[in-house]
């Protein structure tokens, strides 16, 4: 028997074996969410959309309803489309709609440190009390200084070379994530941590996809060549597994020799080490690899999401002057010429706050969020939900929550205000960092420590900076379009714009605070 005919008919024999394993789930199909009609035996394989999905998922949910329901190989996948269905089952009913998806991909990249991933359970939860602990409302608190001091770093470099605005924004808040969590200070782009992080990232969103890799649903893929069809991914395993373990193990050794050598910064990580130097030598073990665990997570999590939102602050002043004027009346009124915005002006900036929430709403950095998985069966507005079922919320269309008309009219525009009442942020309107970093249980705890930072870098630049049209050949402006990737994790193409001081004594102010950022 050939190479190839031998691999068919394994091949074969293993699909006959997800059908069979999988058979009684299908005993309930006629209680199931409606959904697109599937195909025998494989299902809604064809059907999984691969480019923007929350865009066709909200087309689908016009016919069938705020859940939709698919069926691939015997897997049942549901998509929620309403703010309404979200909250009842990712929010009221969490303690059985907090669980992962067994993600094969999870195992082949040996990323089952990352706690995003995590089963829930036990291990989950001391993960999670160790990442509230450093990122509670107090602690983040202690992490302004450096927030502090990255944003004055990114002024700099704005203004030392502003074509390059989306390179030095995402290198300054990376290089900001690992010094917090290792004390590291990052003086260039292609430093060896930023790599490991930036490669560990795109490995996760890949494997946080469903349906983007066949071998999730065809479990034998995973022992084929890279040859074979649907298996091509195993190409890309090499490079992913180095770059995540780097991430996750060389930086914190790093860290961890220059803390026993008293050569450490403070950072997370001297303080979880502090924190267990007490313990006997196998307690201290278990503790030790629970840090190694959430640092890496911290950065894999935060680092991207946080530039692609300040991707969108560049566009939208772009196209809405008006709104920088506004917010550059608001700091001039605040703050003054005389000195760069601080966190203590954070309360008296209510226009910039919610030009940072606007960004956060307008482009939903993960709009199926990271899917849930359920841990029983359940039964919801009369559908069977099946116990295993994996579970997607779709932030991004206007059934949905980030987009709904009812909660945020004009959905499609630009428009910081909308969470503003007399002068003031206004609580009654849904605050889209409880949306944008999950629901649940599984709500990102370091949140509030994004949204200072974002804050940090946009009243900076607001501060110091004019941000306008780039100029065509012709000398005209050119308005970029507002044109997204497609993926787990989206965001706006790269575009061009002009960036340069608001007047002469911005930028003496701007090179006055380089020698503290440089």
């Amino acid at each position: 028997m050939s190479l190839v005919s031998g691999s068919l008919l394994f091949a074969a024999a293993s699909v006959v074996f997800v059908i069979a394993i999988r058979a009684r789930a299908d005993a309930s199909s006629t209680r199931l969410p409606p959904g697109p009609k599937g195909w025998p035996i494989i299902g809604n394989v064809f059907d999984i959309p691969h480019s923007k999905p929350w865009e066709t998922y909200f087309q689908w949910s016009k016919c069938y309803g705020s859940v939709v329901h698919m069926n691939v190989f015997g897997q049942h996948i549901v998509v929620l489309n309403t703010a309404k269905a979200v909250s009842d089952l990712l929010e009221t009913r969490s303690s059985i709609y907090s669980d992962r998806i067994r993600f094969i991909m999870i195992s082949l990249l040996k990323i089952e440190w990352n706690m995003i991933l995590m089963s829930y359970g036990s291990a989950w939860r001391q993960h999670r009390r160790a990442i509230h602990r450093y990122f509670s409302d107090d602690v983040i608190r202690t992490y302004h200084p450096v927030q502090l001091h990255t944003s004055r770093k990114l002024l700099h470099n704005l203004l030392q070379t502003p074509t390059n605005f989306l390179q030095h924004t995402h290198f300054a808040l990376g290089a900001m994530i690992l010094e917090v969590i290792y004390g590291k200070s990052i003086d260039h782009p292609d430093h060896p941590y930023l790599k490991y992080a930036n490669t560990a990232a795109e490995a996760g969103i890949e494997a946080f996809l469903p349906g983007n890799l066949l071998v999730e649903f065809l479990p034998f893929l995973q022992y084929m060549p890279s040859w074979f069809p649907g298996a091509g991914f195993k190409r890309r395993l090499p490079q992913w597994y180095a770059d995540s373990r780097g991430l996750h193990n060389f930086t914190f050794e790093d860290s961890k020799a220059e803390f026993a050598c008293g050569t450490a910064k403070p950072s997370m990580v001297t303080s979880m080490l502090e924190e267990m130097s007490h313990l006997t030598p196998a307690e201290r073990a278990v503790e030790e690899d629970i840090a190694k665990n959430v640092s890496a997570t911290v950065y894999v999590a935060g680092a991207d999401t946080t530039y692609f939102t300040m991707q969108t602050f560049y566009l939208a002043m772009v196209h809405h002057p008006h709104i920088q004027k506004r917010a550059q009346e608001e700091l001039d009124r605040v703050v003054g010429q005389g000195r760069l915005p601080n966190f203590s002006d954070r309360a008296s900036l209510p226009y910039i706050c919610a030009i940072v929430k606007e960004c956060l709403r307008f482009v939903v950095v993960v709009p199926l969020g990271v899917a849930h998985s359920t841990t029983e069966d359940d039964v919801y507005d009369g559908h069977f939900i099946p116990k295993g079922a994996i579970v997607m919320a779709n932030q991004w269309s206007a059934w949905a929550i980030l987009h709904n008309p009812e909660d945020y009219p004009e959905p499609e525009t630009f428009r910081p205000e909308r969470f503003l009442k007399n002068g003031n942020l206004n609580p009654d309107v849904r605050d889209p960092i409880t949306v944008a970093t999950g629901f649940g249980r599984r709500i990102c705890p370091g949140r509030h420590f994004a949204e200072s930072g974002l804050f940090m870098s946009i009243a900076s630049i607001l501060h110091t900076f004019e941000i306008s049209p780039a100029l065509n050949e012709e000398g005209q402006p050119f308005y970029p379009e507002f044109k997204l990737t497609a993926g787990l994790v989206i965001h706006l193409e790269d575009f061009e714009c002009t960036i340069k001081p608001r007047s002469p004594a911005m930028e003496m102010l701007i090179r006055s605070s380089s020698d503290d950022a440089t």
